[in-house]
Parts: C-alpha cells; structure tokens; sequence
C-alpha cells in the first residue's frame, strides 16, 4: 500500500510537470569540474547556494543521471561523482581501492560516450584519458577547494560552461544505456501496479534521513536466507524477486520518496522518525496547510487568518478556495514515517484518511489541549513537537522524546484514537522529578483523560478554567495545595523555597499522611497576615475543607493525581486571572 501510494504521487505530479523523468533523479553537487576539449582541468566552479531560509551555502540540488545503489563495491554513478571515482584520489586512506573506482569511473564514460558524437562526451572521454590520479592533490585548479572536495562532495562535469550530463546527445547516450539494462531483467507481474513487465532486482537508496547512512538506506531488501522465498535464494536469483517490483514502479518510488525527505521545509522529525506526508491529488498547498497546523511556524504561502479558515472549513466537510486555489477535504492524504534501522529504513507507521477527516482530528486533539494559559504564552495551539518536549528532560544530554511514544502520539492524533498511556507516565514522571506542572503538562494531562475515558476521571475537572464548583476530592485537594502553597509565599516573601518543592509529590500520592501537617502549618503563615489578605485566605481555605465531606484518601491512583495537578494547575491561574467586579484580583 505504501509503495501504491508512492507511485500514485508521482504519477500526481508528474501530470503538474514537477517530477524527474525515468532514468534521471536529483542530487546535491557541490562542484563542476570545468574541462576543455582536450579533457583538460581548467578550473572548479562552486555550486553551493544559499537556500530554504538557511544562512549557511550548500550544495545545489540537481537533476543528474540516475545513481546507483551504494555498496561496499566498487559501482560508479554516471556524470555526477565524488572525488574517488573522478580524481582518483580522498582522504580515506585506502589509494588501492581509490585507483579501482577511478578505473570504474574511467570504464563506464568510455563505454557510454564514446560512440556519442559530441564534444561535451568527448571532452569527457578524453579527460579520463589524460588524468593522473596521484597528480590530484598537487593540481593549481583544485587547490582552493581541495579540502572539501576530498570529503566527498559531489562532483560534475562542465563544458563550455554547461553541465555535461545537460547535452542533448549525452542525455540520449544515458537513456539508451538505461534502456538496455531492463533487456537482461526477469520478467513478471508488479505487485504494485499489477501489469506484467521487467522486475527490478534491486531497489533504490532513500537518501536524507536522519542518522541513517549518508549514501542511502534501502526500503525495500533482501540480504539474509531467512528474508528469502522458495525458489529465489542467492543474489542472482532472489533479492528483489522475492518481492517483484517492475522497475517502472521501483523508480517511481524512489524519485518521489527521495523528493519528499529532501524538502527540509516539510519533513518533520519526531523522535529519530522522519515524517513525510503527502496528498493524493499532489497539491502543494494541503502540504503546507498539515505542515502549519500540525507542527507550527507560520506558513509561507497562507496568511495567519487564511489558515485558521481553511482548516475551520476543512475539517467540517466545507471545500475552500485559498488564494486562488481550490482545496476539498475528500482528497486523500497520506503520512508516512521512517526511521534509520543499520542500513535499512524501518517504518514506523502509515495513517491515509482524507485531508478534512485529518485535520478535524488535529482540531478535535487542540480541543482537548485546550487549557487556561499563563499571560506570558501567546495565543495560539500547542504544536506537536513542543508536547512531546513537555515529557523530556531539558538538562539531558539527549532532548529527543522517546521514539515509540512519539510516533504513537502521532498516530493517536491523526486518527482520533487513545493517546498512548506512555505519553501520561512520560508527563507525570517528568511533574515528580521537576514538582512543575507547566502549561503544557496540565494540558497534555486534561487531553489524556478527556480522550482515554478508561481513567474515568470526572469531565467536570477537565475544563479550561478553574471549576469552583467541583467537589472531587483529589481536585479539591490539588486546589488546597495551591491555596496552602499561597499562603506561605504571601508571610514570607521571596522565600526560595516552597512546601511545593518538599511535599507536592507526597501530597499528590499520599494525602492523608500530608494534608493534616500542611493546614497546620499554614494555621501559623496566617497569622503574620493582616487585614483582608487573611480574611481573603481564611474563606478559601475554609470552603475548600467543606467541600472534603470524606476522610481523606490514603493513597490516590494515577488517574487521581492527575486530577490533583489539574486543581493545583486550575488553582494557581486563577490567581492571575482578573476577576469580575467585586471579586478579588492578583492575590
């Protein structure tokens, strides 16, 4: 279904005319080689540039000659290499095998070019002709660059000021070439398109994601027996036989995998899983819309309050123009996430729903998340990857949420399923070692309970503000706690520390054993309060003792502290909140 999905994307968007042609994929280049018609060197041209908001140079994506899958081989790409295949030389230390794949590099553009009749090929062929390996790292043209280009960027070849592989006649030399690979291939049916043709043995490299290998990590397979089907062991016969793929569909795949984890301004990461997502009909504005609402940051086509429309009307079944651009919310839409695995790409998970059905689930978890907020945290929703922060260790060495409950959160929103229950045992492990219940804490709690009804806490205490009215008792007790808490501070002002940072865990676990020792110790913080301060307190704390009409709990349940730390939460805004005439302000 993934490589369906995949192969209906780039047929989308080759219908826009936004995709490479059979037999040609893109690649970050970093230099030309700039040669004469000798073959001759006569200088480098850097193609860094800046792009994608960044400051800092980097390499310029291209479309060059499809490239080989990297192996611990010696296999060279055609026109677009490093420097140990067209030099001959890097700072690997191994010259002998250096030498082998220049020879590789050297064997391949002869056999292609020289039948072309073409000074760019031919410039090309006489270059590979001419070049001494051991002169490459003494030759005037590369010094200035030398160090770069020996860490292995990527190289091509310029003539007359063009790239090589851009010549007419090149270009038709390479796809002969490529055309004539598939003569030798097993024949059979696709299981992706159904249609009988030439089955592709291996499959392609998807390049950039993170931490997996630089030269590309595989989606698709086989290098054990136990990976294998009957009748197709061995390298000859089995690999991508076991699974046949026709090298139409294994190409399409590839190309428009690789193109979605290049676009940096896209791709998310959560945890050490790279999210890409996509819509079937290949508009672009549906990508930048999920990417704007999912995970945040202002969106570079749509305005703040487009946005906030769009997806109002998207989510309700409405279709929308944005800018000229019409959007409906039956198109499908896909989210895909991989993660690095050796030198494979395992996935994490595949969520395909409409586009409105996706993001009225993203606006019913906001919902949920919704939560009275400090004056100091602007408007607006609490992206994706700022919750799962909530449930990190920010003085870690390692700040990344962890993989499995991250990707499960995902999917839970995307589907409007259960949160995972790590997700609450990360929060509230985090509110225990910190005694913090952030914004974000209190509303990652609230939208666990609301959603995850097995907990059966009271819908009355997962509100957005302070519900006064609420006699739970673990509520009331967690407002207790704040007004207690208050109390100190007010008798002893920038007192450093609070009964908040002895006893908020215990209180919270065991409230019986505490709560007796609290009240009584605030009897005496009262005391060095005057006038309507301590009045103010007296009746707080006295209408909050009324509601506990039952002897306290000794020990309360997970679920139960969470309703605590919502009542604490809810208590301590409320002091902040202005309140209607007549009531009391900023205490």
């Amino acid at each position: 279904m993934i490589l369906q999905a995949l192969c209906a994307y780039y047929d989308a968007l080759a219908r826009r005319g936004d995709v490479t042609p059979p037999g040609w994929s893109v690649a970050n280049v970093s230099f030309a080689l700039e040669i004469d018609e000798n073959g001759g060197l006569r200088g480098v041209i850097p193609l860094k540039q800046k792009r994608d908001g960044s400051t800092k140079e980097l390499p310029q994506s291209m479309q060059v000659p499809e490239q080989v899958k990297k192996t611990s081989g010696v296999a060279s790409n055609f026109l677009c290499e490093n420097s140990t295949y067209f030099l001959g030389t890097d700072r690997k230390g191994a010259p002998d095998r250096a030498k082998k794949c220049f020879e590789a590099a050297k064997s391949l553009h002869q056999e292609i070019l020289s039948p072309v009749q073409s000074p760019a090929g031919q410039a090309v062929c006489a270059f590979f002709d001419a070049w001494q390996p051991e002169q490459a790292e003494n030759h005037p043209v590369l010094q200035p660059y030398l160090e770069e280009i020996m860490k292995g960027a990527n190289l091509i070849f310029s003539f007359q000021g063009l790239p090589v592989h851009e010549d007419p006649a090149v270009r038709a030399a390479w796809e002969k070439r490529r055309a004539g690979q598939s003569a030798d291939a097993a024949v059979g049916v696709c299981l992706v398109t159904g249609e009988y043709g030439p089955i592709a043995r291996l499959h392609p490299a998807i390049k950039g994601v993170r931490d997996a290998q630089s030269t590309g990590a595989s989606l698709v397979s086989f290098n054990a027996p136990a990976f294998e089907s009957y009748g197709h062991e061995g390298k000859e016969t089995g690999q991508g036989l076991n699974s046949p793929v026709s090298e139409q569909a294994v190409f399409k795949y590839g190309a428009v995998l690789n193109r979605l984890i290049a676009d940096r301004q896209h791709t998310q990461y959560i945890g050490d899983t790279a999210v890409v997502f996509w819509a079937e009909d290949a508009e672009p504005l549906c990508r930048d819309l999920f990417a704007s609402v999912l995970f945040g940051g202002p969106s570079e086509t749509v305005s703040d309050e487009d946005l906030r429309y769009a997806v109002r009307a998207l989510a309700h079944g409405d279709p929308v123009d944005v800018n000229g651009i019409p959007l409906h919310p039956e198109n499908r839409f896909y989210v895909l996430g991989l993660a690095p695995n050796a030198a494979r790409l395992s996935v994490r998970f595949f969520l395909q729903d409409t586009f409105g059905r996706m993001l009225a689930n993203v606006q019913a978890h906001y919902d949920r998340l919704e939560i009275v907020r400090p004056a100091y945290i602007a408007n607006g929703a609490l992206p994706l990857w700022k919750l799962l922060n909530e449930t990190v260790n920010q003085k870690s060495r390692d700040k990344k949420a962890s993989p499995p409950m991250a990707g499960a959160v995902l999917r839970a929103v995307l589907s409007d399923g259960n949160y995972p229950v790590s997700l609450l045992e990360q929060t509230m492990l985090r509110i225990r070692a910190e005694r913090d219940i952030t914004y974000g804490r209190a509303a990652i709690l609230k939208a666990f309970f609301l959603k995850n009804r097995e907990y059966q806490v009271p819908k009355e205490v997962l509100t957005v503000e302070l519900n006064e009215e609420s006699s739970y008792v673990p509520y009331v007790l967690g407002r207790l706690f704040a007004v207690l808490e208050r109390i100190q501070q007010a008798a002893n002002p920038g007192i450093n520390a609070t009964i908040k940072d002895k006893y908020f865990n215990s209180a919270c676990a065991t409230p019986a054993a505490i709560f007796p020792l609290l009240v009584k110790l605030s009897q005496s913080h009262l005391r060095k309060l005057e006038g309507g301060l301590r009045v103010y307190f007296e009746k707080l704390v006295g209408d909050l003792e009324c509601r506990l009409r039952e002897t306290l709990p000794a020990r309360l349940s997970l679920a139960d502290q969470g309703a605590f730390q919502q009542g604490y939460y809810h208590q301590n805004q409320s002091f902040y909140t202005k309140k209607d005439e007549g009531g009391n302000k900023n205490v």
